[in-house]
């Protein structure tokens, strides 16, 4: 009997130790790469802020007061003007309602591996059809009405997409 509970106990090692090592290898290929993108996303990922006024203060402050974001990433740019300092920055936050007019110019700043997240308040109006298909023709471009789901695309875009440097 103790001969059978010894063979029992060595199957039953081994297996704990192939299932160990198999979720080790699984953790490693999928949560770790996840999870340096998101490191690397939040440390070094430029943000830039396309608001005028107390909106880009509102919006800097959501990410600000997550914890996740260092201030010194985050730059504002508040008109036409300013479109020079987005060309280093690897997300686009857009204030709609400020920025409904400068859609045109702001597509062709962003580049394919940039990320670009267009926050549209529905108490500023709804985006009309043939603007919401410029969006929808690039890639990595998310469209948002709730401030609350806001934070949740710039991390998830942050993951997502690539980034150089």
């Amino acid at each position: 009997m103790i001969e059978i509970l010894d063979w029992i106990g060595r199957f039953t090692t081994v297996l704990l130790l192939i299932a160990i090592v198999a979720g080790v290898y699984t953790w490693a290929k999928g949560i770790l790469p996840a999870m340096l993108r998101l490191g690397k996303g939040l440390a070094k990922r430029k943000i830039g802020i396309f608001a005028k006024g107390d909106n880009f203060n509102s919006l800097k402050d959501l990410l600000l007061d997550s914890k996740l974001f260092n201030s010194k990433n985050i730059t504002h740019i508040s008109s036409k003007s300013d479109f020079g300092k987005a060309e280093d920055q690897t997300l686009f936050l857009v204030f709609w309602p400020d920025f409904e007019d400068s859609l045109d110019e702001i597509m062709k700043l962003k580049k394919d591996g940039t990320a670009l997240v267009v926050y549209a308040p529905q108490e500023s109006g709804v985006i009309p059809r043939d603007k919401i298909n410029i969006l929808n023709a690039k890639r990595n471009v998310i469209l948002t009405n709730f401030r609350g789901r806001l934070l949740n695309d710039i991390v998830v875009s942050l993951i997502t997409t690539s980034y150089e440097g």
